[in-house]
């Protein structure tokens, strides 16, 4: 059963089900008494142990979530702090445009261009890294929420079945 969820190395439902019911084999080896790990082939005996199955599905599932937020945090610090580094181009631009009117005593276009130039392009930088990154961060969180969905709503099918055809009852 297993064998079918390697097949799909990059699902995340896949991981949660391989650990889930990695961790059932071992339930039922163990309280059985059997290395077939052919779990349920005694219609007639019921496993212990469900709180191991739960703190595995739930410990998959919550390294699954890391997984999918694991670059979340880059996107978020670069929408957020590239418009002020463009900003600090920004003004920096404007400084030494300032300084070129000092130093020539004049403020003529030739004089202020290349420092304004600098500004608008630092801008424009600043709001070209930024637009990108929050609009990323924004798609990949809705994603992330999708998955841990998916991996919570399985967790949770996965183990109704086993409490229902394979655990005792409390």
């Amino acid at each position: 059963m297993g064998a079918k969820a390697k097949d799909y190395p990059s699902s995340n439902v896949a991981r949660v089900f391989l650990a889930a019911f990695q961790e059932l084999q071992r339930i039922a080896e163990k309280s059985l008494g059997t290395r077939s790990g052919d779990i349920g082939s005694d219609a007639g005996t019921r496993l212990t142990g469900l709180d191991n199955l739960e703190r595995t599905i739930r410990k998959s599932t919550d390294a699954e979530i890391a997984r999918a937020e694991a670059n979340l945090s880059f996107l978020a610090t670069v929408g957020s702090t590239a418009p002020f580094i463009g900003l600090l181009g920004t003004v920096l631009g404007i400084m030494t445009s300032f300084q070129q009117i000092a130093s020539s005593g004049s403020a003529s276009l030739a004089v202020v261009a290349p420092g304004i130039s600098e500004a608008l392009f630092a801008t424009a930088i600043g709001l070209f890294a930024a637009l990108p990154a929050v609009a990323g961060y924004n798609y990949f969180v809705g994603r992330v929420r999708k998955i841990e969905m998916e991996v919570a709503s399985f967790g949770s099918d996965f183990l109704n079945v086993a409490k229902r055809n394979f655990f005792k009852e409390s």
